[in-house]
């Protein structure tokens, strides 16, 4: 059975703060894309998990992310019966601010399994 969710604060590259959500035996880490006042675009490792993966993760995965500053509210939910999925990949716009109308990306990336352990399947 796979434990309870956990909680965890990141901050992107303009200095806002993210809670994220996760299952500690799924999630490895949250990575965000923002683009900069340069026209530039950056990735910043926004959450690493570094809690070892004590069981496997369930069939049912999810990961909730908030900013409350830039109304940002998403969740992602999979089943992932036969543990296949390694990377979900998700792009929001921010709904309302300054910054109203720009794009955040989120890479979510599951955690590698142990050497020696088995997927299911």
């Amino acid at each position: 059975m796979a434990r309870h969710n956990r909680e965890a604060r990141g901050e992107d590259q303009h200095g806002h703060e993210y809670v994220i959500e996760y299952q500690p035996d799924w999630l490895h880490q949250v990575k965000v894309t923002r683009d900069l006042d340069s026209g530039r675009q950056s990735t910043k490792t926004l959450f690493r998990n570094l809690e070892p993966a004590d069981q496997e993760p369930g069939s049912r995965v999810r990961t909730r992310i908030t900013a409350p500053a830039l109304g940002i509210d998403v969740q992602v939910t999979l089943n992932d019966e036969d543990s296949v999925v390694r990377r979900v990949s998700v792009e929001v716009t921010i709904p309302t601010g300054a910054e109203q109308g720009e794009i955040v990306g989120f890479v979510l990336s599951r955690k590698r399994q142990r050497p020696g352990s088995s997927s299911r399947g």
